[in-house]
């Protein structure tokens, strides 16, 4: 979200202030590391599956565009976990987005499934 570099000091090197927010609970974050030092980036990806059902503790049966499913996902506790069970409730085509980032996966997003 946010990042400053200060100058190089009496003792050293320059730094970098570093402020992120996490992606599943958007927490914030914050680092600060010498300006010369690697730091590691995670690979992020996103993407999207037909939802085909969701059990009744609240695990969501998923399948991707080559037609291999998934249950291995629970639906959100959030406003949008509320807005994917009572869009399928009403029999509605929906897509959920699914982001991946290090060992976390979520669902963060729907849209409606094109015909």
């Amino acid at each position: 979200v946010e990042m400053s570099t200060s100058k190089t000091g009496k003792h050293g090197h320059a730094k970098v202030h570093m402020v992120g927010i996490d992606l599943f609970t958007q927490k914030k974050y914050e680092d600060i590391c010498p300006s010369t030092h690697n730091m590691d980036v995670p690979h992020v990806s996103r993407n999207d599956f037909q939802l085909i059902d969701i059990d009744d503790e609240g695990f969501m049966s998923l399948m991707n565009e080559a037609g291999d499913t998934r249950e291995d996902l629970k639906a959100p506790e959030s406003e949008l976990g509320k807005d994917i069970r009572e869009r399928f409730g009403k029999g509605e085509d929906i897509l959920i987005t699914i982001m991946k980032a290090m060992a976390d996966e979520a669902a963060v997003g729907l849209k409606n499934a094109k015909a």
